[in-house]
């Protein structure tokens, strides 16, 4: 038995079988580029969901993450330390919002969302107790607890795993009258991703977001923004609502903000949603630890420095046109902002997951979501000659995709 598949056998002997990987057994990675234990290289079109939009051990990121490991890592938020204020300013800058309060994962910033929400409409807007409810639209994907799951519209997601909490309405994506429609007096907050990631790469109609910010002004509710895939430059701008020129009242952030190296999160909001939370309401032993600040404030400060968002709008408009030409029958839409992309495969043609095994094979690593979807959103560092090493890649893949069909036939 080879190293590799020595390395597979373990993971499926003792791993909980939550995950289907693609077969491949990685070792190493630096800058866009993944290796396996056969040393073979991979352009790396995942980002580990945008974790790694910086690119894979950047070295100023991984230099931050050593000198503050050997100086200060852990001590709780049971006293100060000298990075988290610094950490925390910064993301204030960042979105334009006054107040942050920094987690571990992207689910945790979304729990915390939901209750600074939930505890702004009862102690600000006057609803009921525990009549609050928030709005989210069909196709949401925020996590994985058992709160997140409970407002999913994806069956698999909620499958076995109720009974759930109360208080969430569902509308669907990008229709505003129905949004309209679902607000009540005890509405506190429109949760909603500016573009559906895990659904697929959908791209709500223009302006949807726009008559959104002016309908939850309105209406005294809250409109807070999932930016946890679509932050921090991912989509060619800072925040994905900048697209549309919105300002959110709350933003939740995660995944690129730990810079590729270990797990931030942060939910940032306007002053009086941030003041709902007393000592004691909320916590986490590890938010805001000084090794997870000082990363997070040096990738914060690495997207401006080296204008990743306007990297990735060009680089992505690059990329949209070479895939548009393609002209392939089997890409039956291409669709994305910047450099979250998403190539929908006509399911007569091959389940994408088949066309992602083909893309692996020419040395291209991407993931399908919900069958029909190939994703690619590579490190925001991705050079114009690697975009065209993608496409070309994907063209070989959906050729050697066609002739295995042939053959079989």
């Amino acid at each position: 038995m080879t190293t590799t598949s020595t390395a597979m056998a373990l993971e499926d002997r003792y791993g909980a079988r939550n995950y289907a990987p693609l077969p491949v057994v990685l070792t190493r990675g630096e800058g866009v580029y993944l290796w396996d234990e056969e040393g073979r290289r991979y352009l790396d079109m995942m980002s580990a969901y945008s974790a790694v939009s910086f690119g894979h051990s950047h070295p100023e990121l991984v230099a931050v993450l050593v000198q503050q490991a050997q100086r200060l890592a852990i001590t709780s938020r049971a006293f100060h330390t000298d990075r988290l204020g610094p950490f925390l300013e910064q993301l204030c800058r960042t979105t334009g919002l006054d107040r942050a309060l920094p987690m571990n994962t992207g689910a945790e910033a979304v729990e915390t969302a939901i209750k600074a929400a939930r505890k702004w409409g009862y102690k600000v807007k006057g609803v009921p107790q525990d009549q609050a409810q928030i709005i989210v639209p069909h196709g949401n994907f925020a996590g994985r607890t058992t709160t997140i799951v409970g407002f999913s519209s994806e069956a698999q997601y909620r499958d076995g795993f109720g009974p759930f909490a109360p208080g969430f309405v569902q509308v669907p994506y990008g229709d505003i009258a129905a949004l309209e429609r679902a607000i009540t007096p005890h509405t506190v907050a429109f949760f909603v991703e500016p573009i559906q990631g895990e659904a697929g790469i959908v791209v709500p109609p223009e302006g949807y977001l726009r008559a959104a910010r002016e309908l939850c002004t309105r209406c005294d509710v809250l409109l807070i923004c999932d930016e946890v895939q679509t932050g921090l430059g991912r989509t060619g701008a800072r925040l994905a609502c900048d697209l549309e020129g919105v300002k959110p009242d709350g933003v939740t952030l995660g995944k690129a903000l730990g810079g590729g190296l270990l797990p931030v999160s942060a939910f940032v909001a306007r002053e009086d949603v941030m003041a709902v939370f007393t000592p004691g309401d909320h916590g986490s032993t590890f938010g805001g630890n000084p090794l997870a600040a000082a990363v997070g404030l040096a990738a914060l400060q690495l997207l401006e420095r080296e204008r990743l968002a306007e990297q990735a709008r060009v680089r992505g408009a690059q990329f949209m046109a070479q895939l548009a030409a393609l002209r392939h029958p089997a890409i039956a839409e291409v669709r994305g902002r910047g450099l979250l992309i998403g190539v929908e495969i006509d399911p007569g043609f091959a389940p994408a997951r088949t066309v992602c095994e083909a893309l692996m094979r020419e040395g291209v690593l991407s993931k399908d979501t919900h069958d029909t979807v190939v994703r690619f959103a590579p490190p925001l560092v991705i050079t114009e000659a690697q975009v065209d090493a993608a496409v070309e890649a994907l063209s070989r893949a959906l050729r050697a995709v066609e002739a295995g069909r042939r053959r079989v036939a």
